[in-house]
């Protein structure tokens, strides 16, 4: 069924009739440029259909490209252990762009789409939700923090699209809270955010509420909107308000450019970003020096010591050559997540999408999940946000670290 977005939607549970597109496979998992052999070697069972969009070129490709390999282990791992619960995985490029990603959907639900990862960004995510509301698909985005992804216009939750990441207000609290717990890592802070993108003014706004609450004092704060590649003013202005940490609630495209604007002024701050912020060091052509000493907060530190994260780190890095990122562990969590739900709920891949979207949210809103993300048990409310604690990490010698 082709879609198209639609506003003003009545908003109810996943209680609604069957979704278009509903179907069960047996064909092994099929994603672009993914390896299906550990799913092809499995017993042939009835699959879910688990789709999902992101950016696997452009700009961000480096979000989407993660979230798609971790998601495509996460299937192989399941389906290779040849249980009740196995996966067809599909997964379209929406180059972080709302019209593509609506055309991705479009693709998805075609295609036959059970469950899904929603998106991949936030933008995206926010345009796309609707759909997953009037079609009764039950999503969890591994990655996409806006809480316009789970609520509607008018502040009402979809109530079957989740989160797995943290939303962007609980960010923006949770950097003010760590920032007022480490007095060593300044105490004048200038924010520079980009005020036309809800991650980073979701970010923002609640991060200068928090801070005046912790007594943090906040001396300069500088914008910057989508096109922007100059950035001296902002770090000029901030040295000269003498602020000792920069908070940048924002991606690591245009925090690159902040820090090498940084070291032509020969400006020194603590600087403190979150989980946008995490894949920095692999941006091509970037100078990795300009990050050292960066802190963030992020659910997923890849130096971990627990068992967990230590085997998904290797067999990451295995398959693809590469250390995961936090868009990548949230993403394993989440198809996991998923599993876990439909062996709960002993729905099937011959149920219809309204039939499985209604027994995973019954399961998302009372189970607990222990993954690789946070620290200690996941677990969601009624609306779809997660509740899960956060790492601080550092970059040191060119890797990310735990800063505790």
């Amino acid at each position: 069924m082709k879609n198209v977005v639609k506003g003003g939607m009545a908003v109810a549970m996943c209680m609604a009739l069957a979704a278009c597109g509903s179907g069960s496979s047996t064909t092994p998992a099929s994603t672009a440029g993914s390896d299906n052999a550990a799913a092809s070697t499995t017993s042939e069972v009835k699959k879910f259909k688990l789709g999902g969009s992101g950016p696997i070129s452009g700009n961000a490709a480096v979000y989407g490209t993660a979230v798609m390999n971790a998601a495509q282990l996460a299937v192989d791992e399941i389906n290779a252990k040849g249980g009740a619960v196995q996966f067809e995985f599909k997964f379209e490029d929406d180059m972080a762009d709302s019209e593509a990603a609506v055309n991705a959907y479009n693709t998805l639900a075609d295609w036959g789409m059970q469950v899904s990862l929603a998106t991949t960004t936030s933008g995206a995510g926010q345009t796309v939700a609707p759909l997953y509301k009037e079609d009764q698909t039950f999503a969890i985005t591994p990655s996409g923090s806006s809480t316009a992804i789970i609520y509607d216009d008018s502040g009402t939750a979809y109530g079957n699209v989740f989160q797995m990441c943290f939303t962007d207000p609980n960010q923006g609290v949770a950097s003010a809270d760590y920032l007022s717990e480490h007095p060593d890592l300044g105490s004048k802070v200038a924010i520079i955010y980009r005020n036309d993108d809800n991650y980073s003014t979701g970010i923002y706004n609640t991060f200068v509420e928090e801070a005046a609450n912790k007594g943090l004092e906040v001396v300069y704060t500088g914008t910057f909107t989508k096109d922007a590649t100059d950035f001296s003013v902002q770090v000029q202005q901030a040295q000269a308000a003498g602020a000792d940490i920069v908070f940048l609630p924002i991606y690591y495209q245009p925090a690159s450019l902040i820090l090498q604007a940084a070291k032509t002024a020969g400006y020194t701050p603590t600087f403190f970003g979150c989980d946008g912020m995490d894949g920095i060091l692999s941006q091509e052509n970037f100078d990795t020096s300009l990050a050292e000493g960066l802190y963030m907060l992020t659910p997923f530190s890849a130096d971990a010591s627990d068992e967990k994260t230590q085997a998904f780190v290797k067999a990451y890095e295995d398959k693809y050559g590469d250390v995961p990122n936090q868009f990548a562990a949230d993403a394993y969590d989440a198809v996991y997540a998923i599993a876990q739900g439909l062996e709960a709920s002993g729905v099937t891949a011959d149920d219809d999408n309204a039939t499985i979207c209604s027994a995973l949210v019954e399961q998302f809103t009372t189970m607990t999940f222990q993954g690789i993300t946070g620290t200690g048990d996941i677990t969601w409310n009624a609306d779809g946000e997660v509740s899960k604690g956060p790492r601080a990490i550092v970059i040191q010698n060119g890797t990310y670290v735990s800063a505790e």
